[in-house]
């Protein structure tokens, strides 16, 4: 299995094919929980469209055999107006870190590994944009305790642990009723 992962940047299409609503009149995130999730459901498809067509880009988008299969947002927090306006997740200094906050993996690609290599490929990401820190915001999920669907979008500690983050404050956030915690990666 050959997994690549590449900016979303000029790559609106496959991000559209993990992330986009296929059905006519469907409603979805298209990612834009937290970046601004006042945008209409008609508009949000352009507003990301826009978003893939400029750098930095919204994120990162994984490849198994040249088959796009999996997604990561990725970007400055303050480009995300929910984590600018939280009350439950807190800012931890001045510096404008680079928050990971969704993970998408296509049906027929998971269980392969694929979140690893978003979050590593998210990490370089950042890292070439000139980021000094990137965090992300997962999930605390026992040792061997599993996490659904539901919750697991924003990641797991463990997930964020093997990637070279620690955890550096609690939250009061929760995802499918779990515990939320910052964890942060400085890259200089």
């Amino acid at each position: 299995m050959a997994v690549q992962v590449r900016p979303a940047v000029g790559r609106y299409d496959d991000f559209s094919e993990v992330v986009g609503v296929k059905k006519p009149g469907g409603r979805g995130c298209w990612c834009m929980s937290y970046r601004d999730s006042r945008v209409p459901e008609d508009e949000r498809a352009q507003y990301m469209r826009d978003e893939c067509a400029q750098e930095p880009g919204p994120g990162v988008l994984a490849y198994v055999d040249g088959v796009v299969a999996g997604w990561c947002s990725v970007a400055p927090r303050s480009s995300y107006r929910r984590l600018m306006h939280s009350r439950t997740i807190p800012f931890l200094d001045d510096r404008d870190a680079w928050s990971i906050v969704c993970f998408v993996v296509r049906a027929g690609f998971r269980r392969r590994g694929l979140m690893h290599q978003l979050l590593a490929g998210a990490v370089e990401h950042a890292r070439e944009q000139g980021a000094d820190v990137v965090e992300g915001y997962p999930v605390v999920v026992p040792q061997d305790d599993r996490v659904d669907v539901v919750s697991g979008y924003v990641g797991t500690t463990r997930l964020f642990e093997a990637g070279g983050f620690v955890q550096v404050s609690a939250t009061s956030a929760h995802s499918g009723g779990r515990d939320r915690v910052v964890m942060r990666r400085e890259l200089h």
